[in-house]
């Protein structure tokens, strides 16, 4: 793998501006350091602007085959790597061996894909009358990607500002800078010109105002927590810079009475689980019809206390760590408060689970008699925690599943098809997923409130790095 000593600026691997600050990457399964990275500083942020800068003129004319091309080239280096990469996703992160190799890993190649086939077909030109509407790149972009999803989040934003015609700095997590490195390496190998990709690897806290302030940063990209979303748009605000936004979720699954209990609930316990729980558009609310509530609650205590929790590396784990200390802390705080809060615990709780003495595993919690007043119910847990609550009728569970102050994702499940499409319009979020629909990677990805704005994936995602400018007089009247 590259040395983790440099960065990735103007065509070149080089040293940092001021060479000895260094970030420690932990395995959270061990608790044991397996690298070091060099953390930059705002004059290495300076370096990568000033060259993104550069190379925006001549990269912002490129025609539509010339990067579909370089998209192309990326994408084959990129799955010459997957072996690689989802091994180093595995050991930053302690993402099992099964998802790192299956949704995590290919989840790169498959939105390369994706900003490839809208690039296709998109029409950045069009005339409504005599005006020519034009869309053209927003210049040159920062972004800020997460540790929970490494690749599908840098490629999500990589992929869609390179079709658009945009440059861009990348920050990965400080969590995840291995895998970013071989992502970065497979961009060298696809020989883009020089300054169109930069990477630099750092501390968020420590460059996310260099990049939101910086005069040369058109546009700044965050997947991240909506109290650091907040911080980025304020700090981009005196310059009216755009930011786009993919931030927190609770995200609530409702279960209607007339479904088959087990199958759904069982569904919902894994959706919460899978990932650690780790997921911004996890299903970690699950509202269900009182009819069928105490079946439900018995169903998802013993589908959370049968999964596998344990070593990344074993294939028959379905459930690692989650990713570090500080999040292991934050989880475990909030299993303290929901029992404080009153919450009946059902399955988990504060221990580790059995055989594990070292690592930063969760039991699988579920808490049920959650009330909308609880914190466990209102605030983003981001770890493998589901909380059940019931509704009486419809309006309630529309009324629920709209209490919070997010508006990512959502779940349903109902037979009947009618009611499935009435309340999936009332609920205020920017996806909802109908009696177990997977995830479409070409449907705009973003919420509502405090989960963001902005979309990404597909062309919506493409569109996110486009201005639209109206040219008025392009064609004569008739």
């Amino acid at each position: 793998m590259t040395d983790g000593s440099r960065f990735y600026i103007d065509g070149q691997w080089v040293a940092p501006v001021h060479p000895g600050d260094e970030i420690a990457v932990i395995n959270p399964a061990t608790e044991e350091e397996v690298a070091r990275v060099a953390a930059a500083s705002p004059d290495d942020v300076e370096a990568a602007v000033q060259a993104a800068h550069r190379a925006f003129e001549s990269w912002s004319q490129t025609s539509r085959e010339e990067r579909i091309e370089a998209l192309t080239a990326v994408r084959e280096a990129y799955k010459k790597r997957i072996p690689q990469i989802a091994e180093a996703m595995m050991t930053e992160v302690g993402i099992p061996r099964g998802l790192a190799f299956g949704g995590q890993v290919l989840a790169g190649a498959a939105h390369l894909k994706v900003a490839i086939d809208a690039l296709r077909s998109y029409e950045f030109e069009q005339d409504w009358g005599t005006t020519r509407i034009r869309r053209e790149p927003v210049g040159v972009c920062a972004l800020l990607a997460p540790w929970n999803w490494p690749m599908n989040q840098v490629t999500c934003k990589v992929a869609p500002a390179l079709a658009a015609g945009c440059t861009i700095v990348l920050k990965p997590s400080q969590h995840s800078p291995l895998s970013a490195l071989l992502f970065a390496e497979a961009v060298d190998e696809a020989g883009l010109p020089a300054g169109v990709f930069n990477m630099l690897n750092g501390a968020g806290a420590a460059l996310g105002e260099s990049f939101a302030t910086h005069p040369l940063v058109d546009m700044v990209s965050l997947t991240g927590s909506t109290a650091v979303g907040g911080a980025v748009g304020a700090a981009a605000a005196p310059d009216i810079k755009r930011v786009s936004l993919e931030l927190g979720g609770k995200s609530a699954n409702l279960v209607f009475g007339d479904v088959g209990v087990d199958k759904v609930v069982r569904s919902g316990v894994l959706g919460v689980m899978h990932n650690s729980g780790q997921s911004c558009n996890a299903p970690t609310r699950m509202l269900v019809a009182q009819e069928i509530y105490d079946e439900a609650v018995e169903v998802a205590a013993h589908a959370a206390d049968n999964i596998a929790v344990g070593d990344p590396t074993d294939e028959a784990t379905f459930m690692g760590p989650v990713a570090g200390r500080k999040q292991y802390d934050t989880v475990r705080g909030y299993i303290r408060t929901g029992l404080d809060e009153g919450a009946r615990l059902v399955a988990g709780g504060l221990d580790r689970p059995d055989g594990l003495d070292k690592g930063f595993f969760v039991r699988p919690t579920v808490f049920a008699d959650v009330t909308r007043d609880m914190r466990v119910f209102q605030e983003e847990i981001f770890g493998p925690v589901l909380v059940m609550t019931r509704f009486k009728d419809e309006a309630e569970a529309i009324e629920l599943a709209n209490a919070t102050e997010y508006g990512l994702s959502g779940y349903l499940w109902s037979a009947d098809t009618e009611r499935a499409h009435r309340v999936a319009s009332r609920m205020r979020t920017g996806m909802v997923h109908l009696n177990g629909a997977p995830t479409d990677a070409y449907a705009p990805f973003g919420g509502y409130r405090k989960s963001g704005n902005g979309r990404e994936w597909g062309v919506f995602g493409l569109e996110d790095y486009l201005e639209v400018k109206a040219v008025m007089g392009w064609t004569s009247r008739a």
